[in-house]
């Protein structure tokens, strides 16, 4: 088992990546509207798409980091592996332009972010016991 700081350290790189992969999905679909209304919308959303690519490869970094130097479950490197497979097929259909499957998979990708933050910050990570449960 790590030490504990590492382990804080490491958890806490995790919960980072998650959340800024998360906002940067967000902002991709903010900036898929730009790509509606202003003439500048493709290169935000092209530029945003390359920021959203690289915050789910230091996701997968976090999650190697946290299982093992930081000692946590090899479960998280499972997820953040699934999630670059999901860009990088994101990535190609908005390359070939098939919106038909990448604007729901956006909103899946989208959706699978924030439970996986919610799982890193829910209360069985943070040691608080939900209401009701308890000695």
């Amino acid at each position: 088992m790590a030490d504990q700081p590492t382990a804080q350290r490491t958890h806490s790189f995790l919960r980072f990546a998650i959340a800024l992969q998360t906002l940067t999905i967000f902002c991709q679909a903010v900036s898929a509207g730009l790509l509606l209304t202003v003439s500048y919308g493709h290169a935000v959303h092209g530029i945003g798409a390359r920021v959203m690519y690289g915050a789910a490869m230091l996701y997968v970094l976090a999650a190697v980091l946290a299982w093992k130097p930081g000692g946590g479950s090899p479960r998280s490197i499972w997820h953040a592996t699934g999630f670059l497979v999901l860009a990088s097929v994101q990535v190609v259909l908005g390359i070939a332009h098939v919106p038909s499957v990448h604007v729901p998979l956006g909103v899946l990708m989208f959706a699978l972010s924030v439970l996986a933050l919610a799982r890193q910050w829910g209360p069985a990570r943070s040691g608080l016991v939900p209401h009701g449960r308890g000695a």
